[in-house]
């Protein structure tokens, strides 16, 4: 059996740790873009390298609904391959070596393959832990009676 524990939050997760350091590598990098890249390349990678993460954790949130928990990790999926393209173009600019640019997108599959993972595997994350204590109808929920 796996020693890996379960999560408690999507800080826990593995892939949620790497895409953040992929965000971190790419923030770094890009400070050496021309200034004339700012609102264009440099925002662009930025923002779909912290989507990733982002989208993750917006997924954890909606663990409840299966549905919507995938629907999420589509999106950071989504994000991840956007992120695939824009270090290509980086490249294609020559603003990163190719040295860089095989790292960079090979963190990216790795986070890609994780999240398909996750999708494959959703009713594992969804499913209602045994330990979970479920209220009686609340009082302040409408009464049938008037």
């Amino acid at each position: 059996m796996s020693n890996l524990q379960y999560a408690q939050s999507f800080r826990d997760l593995i892939v949620y740790k790497k895409s953040r350091q992929l965000q971190q590598e790419i923030f770094e990098i890009t400070k050496s873009f021309p200034k004339d890249e700012t609102y264009s390349l440099t925002d662009q990678i930025r923002r779909s390298s912290r989507s990733i993460g982002s989208n993750l954790a917006e997924a954890w949130a909606k663990r409840r609904y299966e549905k919507h928990f995938i629907s999420k990790l589509t999106d950071s999926d989504g994000e991840q391959m956007e992120t695939q393209h824009w270090i290509e173009t980086a490249l294609n600019c020559n603003y990163i070596d190719q040295k860089t640019c095989s790292q960079l997108l090979e963190k990216c599959m790795e986070i890609g393959r994780m999240l398909g993972s996750m999708i494959q595997k959703a009713d594992l994350f969804c499913s209602e832990p045994s330990h979970a204590i479920r209220d009686e109808v609340a009082e302040y929920i409408a009464s049938t009676e008037d």
